[in-house]
């Protein structure tokens, strides 16, 4: 990035090799995935600390371990990995070593790009913000998304019975979200039908997410990555819970499996080299493709 702005920020430029430090491995990129967080940095919105421009951003990586720092003993030189780093945008990433989770042998590399970051939000947002137990009933909120989908899976996983909720349009992705029950929640009519739930797991934003806090019961839980909803003051009785995922290298793991495996699956819409980086999020701003992907 070479400022705060819109697509045309990033630029496609030279930059120092990083340096693996004690603990940490040098990865050659294969694959980078991008997501909202990553437009919301480009444009100023979010700050996760100071900027210094040239800057590079970035979240999720696949790729190849190729050096070691000292006291690294789990990975080897040569194998493929996958994590939740910083700084991706890139050829190379160095960062700890207990970020990255092994790659199945089978798995395309470049693919394993797209679960990190969406993989640990979808399984927390269940495991840690909604504190899901076995029997209980859970909504899922924009389903067809990756982290939905990661939500949907986990959730089946704990033994809930999981309600994918979903546009009009995504109703025919279905049986690739892995739900008890696949419902539109932009048809007034069904969503007026939807029995009240113990927990809501939320992806939405605005109204869309308001309009949920009725269908959790009393004593439920409103777990949310986007933030707590308007409204919320007016259901006393539901605990809202504003959720932000931490990096988690066997909750990787675990999508990675599942995804590789059949059992889930993360939709990737687009693959582009990494110098278009702009027009790969202008893109992923559009909506409506999966996940895309960046190669180096």
């Amino acid at each position: 990035m070479s400022a705060y702005g819109g697509p045309e920020v990033m630029k496609y430029q030279d930059m120092p090799d990083p340096e693996p430090g004690a603990g940490d491995v040098l990865v050659k990129v294969a694959g980078i995935g991008i997501n909202p967080e990553d437009i919301l940095e480009r444009n100023g919105v979010v700050k996760g600390w100071q900027l210094h421009f040239p800057a590079i951003i970035g979240l999720d990586v696949s790729g190849t371990v190729v050096a070691r720092g000292e006291g690294v003993t789990d990975l080897k030189v040569g194998e493929r990995v996958c994590g939740w780093s910083y700084h991706t945008y890139a050829e190379l990433v160095a960062d700890k070593a207990a970020l990255f989770a092994k790659v199945p042998d089978t798995m395309e590399l470049v693919d394993a790009a797209a679960i990190p970051l969406v993989g640990v939000t979808g399984s927390q947002l269940i495991s840690v913000a909604g504190g899901l137990k076995s029997g209980q009933t859970v909504l899922v909120s924009g389903a067809a998304g990756a982290v939905g989908r990661c939500a949907v899976y986990t959730a089946k996983l704990s033994g809930a019975r999981v309600i994918a909720g979903v546009l009009r349009s995504q109703l025919d992705q279905a049986e690739s979200i892995g739900a008890d029950e696949t419902i539109a929640l932009d048809d007034p009519a069904v969503f007026a039908t939807i029995p009240q739930v113990d927990i809501v797991a939320n992806t939405l934003r605005g109204k869309a997410a308001t309009n949920l806090l009725a269908k959790v019961k009393d004593g439920g839980t409103f777990a949310s990555v986007t933030g707590e909803p308007d409204g919320a003051k007016d259901y006393p009785n539901v605990r809202a819970v504003p959720f932000r995922s931490k990096q988690d290298r066997e909750g990787i793991a675990s999508i990675a499996d599942a995804v590789h495996s059949g059992k889930m699956s993360i939709p990737i819409g687009r693959r582009e080299e990494l110098r278009n980086a702009g027009a790969a999020q202008a893109a992923f701003t559009k909506g409506g493709i999966g996940k895309v992907l960046l190669i180096p």
